[in-house]
């Protein structure tokens, strides 16, 4: 056990207020997909309000989703991500969000039962968005180990 969590932030940029029919197929998935990420191997907490509404909270603008989570590892939430019905709905991405230049997900290793909020992990977005991967800032394509304690 390495005493460190594994952090993710992505954001994305509606086309469309949730409401819009454009983004119905979206939301019509949000309640199977949360529900698959909160039964999956290494998930530990995400983001939401008290209802579990995540959509909700638009710390970044109105047109603006927010989706903050914590996993015990790369691997699981890899494998959430890219190995599980997520990925079907994360290809039809285009559909819904608008494309964007600068990177829009971040993972970053915290010490185990932190929870972090908006504020920390747009730190950690713009650091990587700055001066790329590095041991504070990551991505699935380069990944970095979790501190030694």
């Amino acid at each position: 056990m390495s005493g460190f969590e594994l952090a993710q932030l992505n954001i994305a940029v509606m086309k469309a207020p949730l409401e819009s029919p454009l983004m119905s197929d979206f939301v019509a998935n949000l309640d199977r997909i949360n529900a698959l990420a909160e039964s999956s191997d290494g998930f530990v907490w995400r983001l939401q309000t008290d209802e579990g509404n995540a959509t909700a909270l638009r710390p970044l603008g109105e047109n603006t989703l927010v989706n903050l989570s914590v996993w015990r590892d790369v691997d699981a939430l890899q494998n959430y991500a890219y190995k599980s019905a997520h990925a079907d709905i994360m290809r039809r991405r285009k559909e819904w969000f608008e494309r964007m230049a600068k990177a829009y997900l971040v993972l970053w290793w915290i010490p185990e039962g932190h929870r972090p909020d908006v504020a920390e992990a747009t730190v950690r977005l713009d650091l990587l968005r700055r001066i790329g991967p590095s041991a504070e800032a990551f991505t699935f394509r380069q990944p970095f180990p979790p501190p030694v304690s």
